[in-house]
């Protein structure tokens, strides 16, 4: 099973922030940490609410620095919402690699895993947080217009790890040789983001489930 801990790393940050007091510190270390916190509390905050959704004085708020600081750590609100892409991107790589680079389980068993862990961490914050990238997917067209290629390069970037997952699949003869294992990754990425959202706006781990089974089953017939 996929250790958890990347994700709640990401997610429990929020819950550990000290309220700070005063203007923001000009040290640099300092400008810097604050800067993660934003980031951590604007990660957690797009898993569950979008951008559209999100204020940046609850930011602030939830990240212990005062109002109307956030200008202090980011240019814009577009800015910041793609920094919070890439922090989302590098939280979720790392969790793809732990799944699809175990050697000590099958290529299938270790795309398995990663739904599974995924599925894991959906119930343990009650389907209340869903996909960042798949989030902002749903409000594109209310977003910032650069949005939308990073959007589609995150999802691209997804695609390749798994389509080298499922080819090692293939080499292994867990899957038959004639599948297109390209188109294969593409579908798991559009059936999983929809699986995700409606497994949030259900609160209920069935859709996830039922993705998995039909995929997996579709892979090996």
């Amino acid at each position: 099973m996929l250790d958890g801990r990347l994700y709640s790393s990401i997610m429990n940050n929020v819950t550990t922030i000290k309220q700070s007091r005063g203007r923001p510190s000009k040290s640099a270390k300092q400008t810097d940490e604050n800067r993660q916190r934003l980031t951590a509390v604007g990660v957690a905050l797009l898993t569950k609410k979008g951008f559209g959704a999100t204020g940046l004085d609850e930011v602030t708020a939830k990240a212990g620095l005062p109002k109307g600081s956030f200008y202090a750590y980011f240019d814009s609100k577009e800015a910041f919402g793609l920094v919070l892409i890439d922090a989302y991107a590098d939280f979720f790589n790392k969790m793809l690699d732990f799944a699809f680079l175990n050697e000590s389980h099958t290529p299938l068993e270790r795309l398995n895993n990663f739904i599974m862990s995924a599925r894991n961490n959906m119930a343990k914050y009650d389907f209340n947080r869903g996909c960042l990238v798949g989030n902002l997917g749903i409000e594109i067209y209310a977003l910032p217009g650069v949005f939308r290629q990073r959007l589609v390069d995150v999802f691209c970037e997804w695609q390749s790890k798994t389509e080298t997952c499922l080819l090692a699949a293939q080499a292994l003869g867990e899957i038959p040789a004639d599948i297109n294992c390209a188109a294969k990754a593409e579908l798991f990425w559009i059936g999983w983001e929809g699986a995700i959202l409606r497994a949030k706006l259900e609160r209920r781990a069935a859709p996830i489930d039922i993705f998995k089974t039909d995929f997996l089953e579709n892979l090996t017939r």
